[in-house]
């Protein structure tokens, strides 16, 4: 017989609690149902012999159906008994709207992939809007218990400054998050232009005025173009082509050397690579557009009728040039510049979230939506929740481990993994690979280049994801946006016009007038404690 989505190994005894009617005096969307009297099953599936319904709120990718259409949550409601109404919200907008929802006390059951910052955390924990899950970890949770035994680091980076756990986490081992940029070269370019592959900058900009002035794509058009990229994105960024000049760059503009935070927006290194670069943008050998187009944008430029990109900084190429494409480029190592090594800048992005899931305060069946949650964290459905289903994504093989299907024609990975694959509450940790689930293709092919071209020459520390207290959250909230948009608006327009040795001087007075210094203040210290609590 075939087994259902959620595996027959999670079910156990029987056994039964009862839940007291009673009703909310919170005006929220739970109200739509009226608290009845319920029977939890405390163990095994499904949850509850007669069907409770629960509203949630959820972010989606704008490929993905409402989520209520996934087979995922489909399947989900068959094998526990749990009716999940989803108001799901675009993820451009989802911000002001979860706001709004909190603002209003109009608030659903749970959020789902909930966007809470460590704040927001603090904030709506403090005032009792969403609610402690020590206890319900404790007692309907023994899938999530048991992933957090196995990390204890992960339990920590979910607990708040004061000692109790309101959200749930999201875990994905794969080494890969640390090193989000990948350079790529057109190497049918390079061939047909008789170019060797470049290992300096001054090698690599003439490369791309060859594939510019030569009209490398063989149309008569003067349209190649040389580099793109995606400014401040979370991968695609400029950070590893400032590094080459002694300090990488990231999205934070914060980087970590020997125990010390360097903000690297206002080191000499910094300057000397925007003004080196800005030469480039008046060649034309970087897009114009770089500092300003979103990702549709970036990608519609690598998907041209004719091929029009000489190179560009991405995750992976399918998703930037697709299947048809791929084989005409190349992975390009890191670059030898000024400083005459190569330097690979870490990201301070996590492979451990804790905003993936919160209770509110109107949920009148928190038991219920604790035991359906934890269902999300037994590794094999982990797995499916992160990439995709059994059926559209993956099969099991005869040992019951999930491994990749046959993606459907036309179809990149990253695009159809956003259509099936809700993200939200899953764990899976470093040993589940080839073991529970087989890594996909991409992955593997990543870890490999990461592994043969970035990770001999990135940098040894990174930020962590320090939880700081609610004080110090809200004052470098305060600060930090104002910064962050003041020198990336910058960095742009120096890239674009020049003027950053002119302006040089009057930029470090005025971050220094925006509290900077306080900030880097709150950064050390809150990286100095985080290194001894390690301890």
């Amino acid at each position: 017989m075939k087994k259902s989505w959620f595996t027959k190994s999670i079910v156990l005894s029987v056994g039964l609690s009862t839940i007291l009617a009673g009703c909310s005096s919170d005006k929220s969307a739970s109200e739509e149902t009226k608290k009845v009297n319920v029977k939890i099953n405390s163990t095994g599936l499904p949850i509850v012999d007669k069907t409770v319904k629960l509203n949630f709120v959820s972010p989606k990718s704008p490929l993905a159906p409402n989520f209520a259409d996934m087979t995922i949550f489909k399947e989900l409601q068959k094998t526990t008994n749990v009716q999940i109404k989803w108001n799901n919200i675009p993820g451009d907008g989802y911000q002001e709207k979860k706001n709004l929802l909190l603002a209003s006390g109009d608030l659903p059951d749970a959020f789902y992939n909930s966007g809470f910052s460590d704040l927001d955390i603090e904030k709506y924990a403090k005032d009792g809007t969403i609610i402690p899950l020590d206890n319900l970890i404790d007692k309907y949770m023994p899938n999530l218990k048991k992933r957090l035994e196995e990390r204890p680091e992960l339990r920590r980076v979910i607990t708040a400054p004061d000692g109790h756990i309101y959200s749930l986490p999201r875990a994905e081992e794969m080494d890969l998050v640390g090193l989000p940029n990948t350079m790529y070269i057109n190497k049918k370019w390079l061939d047909k232009l008789g170019l060797k592959l470049p290992t300096t900058l001054e090698e690599y900009h003439d490369v791309l005025k060859a594939f510019q002035d030569k009209d490398a794509n063989g149309n008569g058009k003067k349209d190649e173009i040389g580099l793109t990229y995606l400014f401040n994105g979370w991968t695609g960024n400029f950070g590893d082509m400032i590094a080459p000049f002694g300090v990488p760059d990231n999205n934070d503009h914060r980087i970590v050397r020997d125990g010390k935070v360097i903000f690297t927006a206002v080191q000499p290194e910094y300057k000397e690579a925007i003004q080196y670069y800005h030469k480039w943008v008046k060649e034309g050998l970087i897009d114009p557009e770089a500092t300003t187009q979103d990702m549709a944008k970036m990608f519609a430029k690598g998907k041209t009728k004719d091929e029009t990109l000489g190179s560009f900084i991405w995750w992976e190429n399918t998703e930037m040039v697709g299947t048809d494409r791929q084989n005409d480029y190349v992975v390009l190592p890191p670059l030898v510049g000024p400083k005459g090594k190569p330097i690979v800048g870490r990201s301070n992005y996590s492979e451990y979230g804790r905003d993936a899931f919160v209770i509110t305060k109107a949920n009148m069946y928190p038991e219920i939506t604790s035991r359906w949650v934890d269902q999300l964290y037994a590794p094999k459905e982990s797995a499916q929740v992160n990439w995709g289903p059994i059926g559209e994504i993956y099969k099991e093989d005869s040992n019951g481990m999930l491994v990749n299907k046959e993606l459907p024609a036309g179809e990149a990975m990253g695009e159809y993994r956003q259509k099936v694959a809700p993200g939200g509450p899953f764990i899976v940790l470093k040993q589940d690979f080839g073991k529970v689930v087989d890594m996909e293709s991409r992955a593997k092919e990543r870890l490999q280049i990461l592994d043969k071209y970035y990770r001999p020459y990135e940098e040894k520390e990174n930020y962590p994801q320090v939880f700081f207290s609610e004080e110090d959250s809200q004052r470098i909230n305060q600060i930090q946006t104002d910064i962050t948009q003041f020198v990336n608006q910058k960095q742009a327009h120096w890239l674009q016009d020049g003027g950053i040795e002119k302006d040089w001087k009057s930029y470090i007075k005025q971050l220094d007038q925006m509290g900077l210094p306080e900030l880097m203040k709150l950064y050390q210290k809150g990286l100095d404690d985080f290194n001894k609590t390690s301890k």
